[in-house]
């Protein structure tokens, strides 16, 4: 199939279009480069069957182009990251809508398939010990502007559901929790390249809050190959499914966890909220999906566990570093 990937410069983004060439189809990607990077597709350049624009997704004329050339559409374009929301919540807001709005109005004029990632942040402030897609959702006040990501990527949701019983829009969701691998960056507050970084740098191991807030961890080759099978089924438009791996381990662990894995020295310190993210910001205290949906519909199962995950970023950043540039001497 021809293939637009929107954010398809990301992290996540550009392990997809390397899974989608490696099994024979084509691709184009759209990124405006803002958290992206085009390093992170150049390997790909090379393909005939694969080119990036760089662009932004609330360019209507710019989508409009690119949709002619598809039958898919993976909607990856969003301000991501906890210390982005915290610090651009404008452009979160309008990124995550407008982007939206554009991509499926086009979509169901061509009547292409979308398939929209959405979030885990979408699940709210609820203790539950793992959530499923018809759980009630428990989003903070209007006044914590840690929350106005969920709320956005919530609306993204409502419209492409609404096009799809509405206009007939083949459109899916795909709720993604704690995403990690190789590329990807902690400079949006992503909690294991973070950790990672500072244990191989030997600098403190920065642990927010109490350490005790628990997550789960999915490998990013699963997770592309969970929207691959997403989008490859006809029956799954109009459906929302979580997307992870249903293991937990609370922060202070993981931060042990890194540290031991990558030989390290680094002092493990906790930095209250407040100080990382500003007065007021809260957190869920939990985040693990229940996979049971998307199990049953496309025989989802994780195949990657933490340790294998954490190996793999480890090998990734220590090769970086032996790659970049010395730093100049000076006299």
């Amino acid at each position: 199939m021809n293939a637009l990937i929107t954010g398809g410069a990301g992290f996540i983004g550009s392990h997809l279009a390397e899974a989608l060439l490696a099994r024979g189809d084509s691709v184009r990607v759209l990124d405006d480069l803002s958290t992206g990077a085009r390093s992170n597709v150049a390997a790909l350049e090379g393909n005939a069957r694969f080119r990036c624009v760089v662009g932004d997704v609330t360019d209507r004329a710019t989508v409009a182009g690119l949709m002619e050339e598809c039958d898919v559409v993976f909607h990856l374009a969003a301000a991501v990251g906890v210390r982005l929301v915290v610090d651009s919540p404008v452009r979160t807001i309008e990124t995550n809508l407008r982007g939206t709005e554009v991509v499926l109005e086009l979509a169901a004029e061509k009547n292409k398939k979308v398939l929209l990632t959405s979030t885990s942040e979408v699940y709210g402030k609820s203790a539950k010990a793992s959530f499923a897609e018809t759980d009630d959702l428990l989003i903070g006040p209007s006044n914590m502007g840690r929350w106005s990501y969920a709320c956005s990527k919530l609306m993204d949701e409502f419209l492409a559901l609404a096009y799809w019983r509405e206009r007939r829009l083949p459109a899916v969701v795909a709720r993604l929790f704690n995403t990690v691998g190789p590329r990807q960056t902690g400079r949006y507050g992503m909690v294991i390249p973070s950790f990672v970084s500072q244990a191989l740098d030997h600098q403190p191991i920065t642990v927010h809050g109490t350490g005790k807030q628990r997550r789960a961890f999915a490998y990013v080759a699963d997770v592309v190959g969970a929207l691959v099978a997403l989008m490859d089924r006809e029956d799954t438009a109009g459906e929302v499914f979580n997307v992870g791996n249903d293991q937990d381990i609370s922060i202070e662990e993981l931060a042990r966890l890194v540290k031991k894995m990558a030989g390290s020295a680094s002092e493990i310190v906790r930095v209250p909220y407040e100080q990382a993210y500003g007065a007021g910001f809260e957190d869920m205290q939990r985040r693990m999906p229940d996979l049971s949906k998307i199990k049953r519909w496309v025989g989802y199962e994780p195949r990657f566990q933490l340790p294998a995950m954490l190996e793999q970023v480890i090998e990734f950043e220590r090769s970086r570093r032996e790659t970049r540039p010395a730093s100049p001497v000076t006299r």
